[in-house]
C-alpha cells in the first residue's frame, strides 16, 4: 500500500513513513493510492466477530509490510483492552430502524479514543523498530488532546505538545489534558480559537527546518492512521445492522470532517452505505457547503458543543481530492485560494457527486438543548450536545427510513455536564475512575496566538529535557 498527497507534489510513502510524517511535505494530506476493496462475502464474514477482529481485517490492507498481521492484532487488542464496554463500541436501538453507536467507552470518554489508543501504540511499535524518537504536536477543540495525551503519556519514544483554545473547551475537557503530569506531556492554552491552533499546527509542519530538527509528527486527523482506525467502526456497525445484505446510513456530528470522512472511505471500500449525514452546530461551514457548493469562512462563535466550533475543516481536503478526480494541482490551487480569500466554489457536477452520498443540517444552541431534552424524554438516553446533533440532523434529512440509520454518539454526556444539565435538569456524573478530576492539580502554559512564542516554548522545553532534536 502506497500513499499520495492531496496536493500531488510530496513523495509517495509507505505506511510507516505516512504514520510518522502526519502532514505531507507539500502541505497536503496523505491518502491511499487506491482504496482496498471488500467483497460482500468478506463483509458478511465479519458478522458476529468481536470488534478487535473486525478492526484487524479492515486495517490490515493499509499497513503494508511494516507491521505483520500478528503484530497488528496485538496492537489492536492492547488498544481496546482498557475500554469500559466489552463490545468496545456498543450499539443501541433507539427508534424504528434507528441505532446509536456509542464511541465513548474509552479512557477519555470520547470517540477520539477509538483511533488514538491505536495510534499511540502504533507510534511506539514503529519508533522502537527504528530506534527513533519523535515530537508530537497537536491542536484540539477539546477531545483529541486528552485522547492523544492518554495514548502517548509516559512513552519513552515520544514528547507530546497539545495546543487548545484558552477558555473555549469545557472544564472537563481541559482538566483531562492539564491534570496529566507525565514527563513527556506538555499543554499549551492559546489565546485564540481552535482554527488558530490548527493554523499554527500546519505552520509548524510547513517549517521544514523546525520539523526536521525536532522530528515532528501529528495526532490530529490530518494523520492518515487516525482515519484508518476510524474506518473500522463503520464496518463494525454496518455488519451489526445487517450489511452487506442490507444497505445502511450513518449520521455524524462533524466539525473537522475526519469522522465522517472515515465513513466515506468505508463506502469507497465496498461497505453498502447509502447516505452520510453531517450534523453541524451554528458554526455550519460544512452544512452550507453541502447545501450550496460554496465553502466560505465567516468566523467562529462559541457554542455548547465546543468540539465542533470550527470553520476550517481540514479533512475536507481529502474529499475535495476525489471530487477533483485526484488532481493534486487543482486541489493545491483551490486550497491556496481558500487560504487567501476564505472562500471557494465547486462545480455543479462536483456538488451533485457529493450530494449523492452526503446531506447536512445545522442546529443552534437552543435547538441542541431542546433536542437533548426531547430525546431523553423519548428514549431515556442522555446525550451530550455533540451526539444529539447527529440524531437531529438525520431526522431532518434522512432519505430512506426503511434502512438502518446509525447515529454516532461521540462523547459521554459527563464531558459536558453544564449543557446537559441546562437541557434536562440532570447533571451527568463522571465514571468512578474520573470522579476526582475536578479536584486534581492542573499544569499548563498560556501563550498568545503567536507562532514564534509556541516554537520557542517547544524548543526551550525540549532543551531543558535534554532532547534538543
Amino acid at each position: 500500500m502506497r500513499y499520495i498527497s492531496t496536493r500531488g507534489e510530496a513523495p509517495i510513502l509507505e505506511f510507516d513513513d505516512v504514520l510518522l510524517a502526519g502532514l505531507a511535505r507539500d502541505g497536503g494530506l496523505y491518502l491511499p493510492e487506491s482504496w482496498p476493496q471488500f467483497s460482500p462475502e468478506q463483509i458478511r464474514s465479519m458478522q458476529g466477530l468481536p470488534y478487535t477482529d473486525v478492526a484487524l481485517q479492515v486495517m490490515l490492507p493499509f499497513v503494508g509490510e511494516c507491521v505483520t498481521k500478528s503484530q497488528l492484532s496485538d496492537i489492536i487488542k492492547e488498544a481496546y483492552s482498557g475500554f469500559d464496554h466489552g463490545d468496545v463500541a456498543p450499539m443501541k436501538k433507539v427508534g424504528e430502524n434507528e441505532w446509536l453507536l456509542e464511541l465513548f467507552h474509552g479512557p477519555t470518554l470520547a470517540f477520539k479514543d477509538m483511533a488514538l489508543q491505536f495510534l499511540g501504540r502504533m507510534f511506539d511499535h514503529v519508533l522502537k523498530q527504528r530506534g527513533e524518537r519523535i515530537t508530537i504536536v497537536g491542536a484540539t477543540s477539546g477531545d483529541t488532546g486528552s485522547a492523544a495525551i492518554e495514548a502517548c503519556r509516559d512513552r519513552d519514544t515520544i514528547d507530546i505538545f497539545i495546543t487548545f483554545p484558552d477558555g473555549r473547551v469545557s472544564e472537563v475537557q481541559r482538566r483531562q489534558m492539564t491534570t496529566v503530569t507525565s514527563h513527556n506531556v506538555h499543554n499549551i492554552a492559546v489565546r485564540g480559537t481552535f482554527d488558530d491552533c490548527q493554523d499554527m499546527l500546519k505552520a509548524l509542519f510547513n517549517d521544514t527546518a523546525f520539523r526536521g530538527q525536532y522530528k515532528l509528527s501529528a495526532v490530529n486527523s490530518i494523520n492518515w492512521a487516525r482515519i484508518m482506525a476510524q474506518i473500522a467502526y463503520y464496518f463494525w456497525a454496518a455488519v451489526n445492522a445487517g450489511a452487506p445484505d442490507t444497505r445502511v446510513a450513518f449520521s455524524v456530528p462533524t466539525g473537522n470532517f475526519g469522522n465522517v470522512f472515515a465513513g466515506y472511505a468505508a463506502q469507497q471500500m465496498g461497505l453498502p452505505i447509502e447516505q452520510l449525514v453531517v450534523g453541524s452546530n451554528s458554526n455550519d461551514i460544512l452544512t452550507r457547503f453541502f447545501n450550496s457548493g460554496t465553502m466560505e469562512m465567516n468566523g467562529v462563535g462559541p457554542t455548547i458543543s465546543p468540539s465542533m466550533d470550527i470553520q476550517i475543516s481540514s479533512n475536507f481536503e481529502r474529499l475535495l481530492f476525489d471530487l477533483c478526480d485526484r488532481d493534486g494541482k487543482q486541489v493545491a490551487k483551490t486550497m491556496e485560494g481558500f487560504r487567501k480569500s476564505g472562500k471557494f466554489d465547486v462545480s455543479a457536477d462536483q456538488l451533485a457527486r457529493a450530494r449523492v452520498l452526503f446531506d447536512a443540517a445545522r442546529f443552534d444552541d437552543d435547538q441542541t438543548r431542546e433536542g437533548i431534552q426531547a430525546f431523553h424524554k423519548e428514549t431515556g438516553e442522555l446525550l451530550d450536545p455533540h451526539s444529539i446533533l447527529g440524531i437531529l440532523a438525520q431526522r431532518e434529512v434522512r432519505k430512506n427510513p426503511s434502512i438502518p440509520m446509525i447515529s454516532l454518539a461521540t462523547a459521554h454526556p459527563a464531558k459536558f455536564p453544564d449543557a446537559v444539565e441546562q437541557a434536562v435538569s440532570i447533571r451527568p456524573q463522571l465514571p468512578n475512575r474520573l470522579a476526582d478530576l475536578l479536584e486534581r492539580d492542573e499544569e499548563y502554559t498560556v501563550l498568545d496566538n503567536d507562532l514564534a512564542q509556541v516554537k520557542s516554548y517547544i524548543e526551550d522545553t525540549l532543551r531543558v529535557k535534554g532532547n534538543p532534536s
